[in-house]
């Protein structure tokens, strides 16, 4: 039987994402290039990967966060702008932006990547939007990568005017264990007692098979925010055996 090579992204695709993204370019086969995993590559030809965008998108992106902080925190030290910064362009706030413009529909992933859930990947959909703000530069300029950066993640930067991003104990979380181990923490529903309409949740939190931390909440949400706090709070000793 043969093999069916991954479907390429039509005309009529970039352009409906085009508009999601409103903004209007001239060069849409840049705007391809972008959403073309290096995956998909190796089962088809003449394309090349979105990779190089990425690198240029990433340093547009820092830039324009970084200009934003400076003018809109006023006062703080460079230590806050740092970590606020951090926030900003994590992994999973940029995943999330990809997801709000349904970048994921048009991506070009090979078979492989598909069936394994690459399309919803954090580290997949976050280099997809770094890539596009690269095209957006490229394309329209500084001013109009400024314009669709800080629209698209106009909710953390609201965020973190607010100093709300602080209590975000998940993000912050799976900042560090991504940084030191380049792995995303795993959240585990381990007790659910009480009626329809007053449950309490226990949630476990773990890294590489190591528990963390453990929280109890309302909602899963709220004990996935308290597991992530007390791992947090515990130092993050993943490297160190586990007691208990």
């Amino acid at each position: 039987m043969e093999e069916r090579q991954p479907a390429a992204v039509s005309l009529e695709e970039l352009q409906a994402l085009q508009q999601r993204l409103g903004v209007g370019l001239s060069d849409l086969d840049l705007l391809r290039q972008a959403l073309t995993h290096r995956s998909y590559l190796g089962e088809t030809t003449g394309f090349q990967s979105n990779e190089r965008l990425e690198f240029l998108g990433d340093s547009v992106l820092g830039l324009v966060v970084a200009e934003y902080l400076y003018h809109h925190l006023e006062g703080r030290p460079e230590g806050d702008l740092s970590r606020a910064r951090a926030v900003a362009v994590s992994e999973p706030t940029l995943a999330e932006a990809a997801r709000c413009l349904d970048l994921q529909s048009a991506l070009q992933v090979s078979t492989g990547e598909r069936l394994s859930g690459g399309l919803d990947r954090d580290s997949i959909l976050s280099d997809t939007y770094e890539a596009v703000v690269a095209v957006i530069y490229l394309d329209r300029g500084l001013d109009a990568a400024r314009e669709f950066v800080l629209r698209t993640l106009s909710d953390v930067l609201q965020r973190i005017e607010e100093g709300s991003h602080l209590r975000d104990f998940k993000s912050q979380l799976q900042q560090l264990t991504q940084a030191r181990h380049r792995v995303t923490p795993r959240y585990h529903v381990v007790q659910e007692s009480g009626a329809d309409h007053d449950k309490t949740f226990v949630v476990e939190v773990e890294v590489n098979g190591k528990r963390l931390g453990r929280g109890v909440g309302k909602s899963k949400k709220q004990a996935e925010q308290a597991a992530a706090e007390q791992a947090l709070s515990r130092g993050l000793f993943m490297d160190a055996p586990e007691e208990g």
